[in-house]
């Protein structure tokens, strides 16, 4: 299911009017979605979405002319008469498109009031994500360093570790890690950073700058000098770097499914663990403000109380000597 759409209001037309149709209204709202920043998969389903509505009320209905009955009776269509399964989930997405729509055409002046507000939403909590306790995780650090003298490998391998802590420390998505460049690390100050950067100009406003430690810059530097990466950092596929995170899960004897996306929650958690401010873990992750709604709940009920604070060196202060 994709993501809630970010606020457009600041994009949408103020020349909008009650006598515009649905259509010229819809269209106006999925541009203004791009605008925001949007990916192209929440526009096209939440503008998706929206066409269902138009279908079932009309493409030429003024603006005006639409009730909160008329926005009750096509979603009781679309559940129960229109004879096409339609999951809770998206159900739930749908109205929120509906209500998405409504509030910022209201919000705009293009409607005296918002006919969708009086409009229940019904909520559908998925399941909360897999995360590595504190003890998992520098058992899989543990692991992933053990990896870089095992028996009968051709020699130092320093790519495990490399990999598995960069993503425990930073919560980057595979697709940011997979597309990291070297010259997105920078090493050489009193700070070593993490620039997240995106080649699409809509998706700007995730780019961010995210510390790493002086322990994963130092094996870090040991694997350069191992593979020699010319652009990517990791220059491999996505399926084979899934792989090596399976192959660091059972050298750490794991019972769960080591993968990015595990990692990602793990670090979210470890730094609300440490007492990072839900904004700031907000906005290491990326997300924007309505994407960190479900988000920032989920990490909440999977932080635990009472449970001693991990180091504040982000994961994990394991001696990193030269095994040269």
């Amino acid at each position: 299911m994709p993501n809630p759409p970010s606020d457009p209001q600041k994009q949408i037309p103020r020349e909008l009017r009650e006598g515009d149709s649905l259509s010229t209204a819809i269209s106006v709202w999925g541009q203004a979605l791009k605008e925001s920043g949007n990916t192209p998969n929440t526009v096209n389903a939440f503008t998706g979405d929206l066409r269902l509505m138009m279908h079932y009320l009309g493409g030429g209905r003024a603006l005006s002319t639409v009730s909160t009955r008329d926005l009750q009776e096509f979603l009781h269509w679309m559940e129960v008469e229109r004879g096409v399964p339609c999951s809770p989930k998206t159900y739930s997405r749908r109205i929120t498109s509906v209500k998405a729509f409504f509030r910022f055409l209201a919000e705009a002046g293009a409607l005296p009031a918002d006919p969708a507000a009086a409009i229940v939403q019904r909520l559908v909590q998925s399941p909360l994500p897999e995360i590595l306790t504190h003890a998992e995780a520098r058992r899989v650090l543990t692991a992933a360093r053990a990896m870089r003298t095992a028996p009968g490998s051709a020699g130092p391998d320093d790519r495990p570790f490399v990999l598995v802590a960069l993503v425990l420390q930073t919560g980057i998505k595979k697709g940011e890690c997979i597309g990291l460049r070297r010259n997105h690390i920078e090493t050489g100050g009193a700070e070593p950073y993490l620039f997240v950067r995106y080649s699409n100009p809509r998706q700007r406003f995730k780019e961010r700058k995210i510390a790493l430690s002086r322990d994963w810059v130092k094996a870090y530097g040991r694997y350069l000098g191992q593979y020699e990466p010319s652009d990517r950092v990791f220059p491999w596929s996505p399926r084979r770097l899934e792989y090596l995170l399976e192959e660091i899960g059972a050298g750490a004897k794991l019972e769960k499914h080591l993968s990015f996306d595990m990692c990602r929650w793990t670090c979210a958690v470890l730094d609300r663990m440490r007492g990072m401010e839900p904004d700031s873990v907000r906005q290491k992750l990326g997300l924007s403000r309505m994407q960190w709604r479900e988000v920032g709940k989920k990490i909440e009920r999977l932080t635990p109380t009472g449970a001693e604070t991990p180091p504040p060196d982000m994961l994990y202060s394991l001696s990193m000597e030269d095994d040269a």
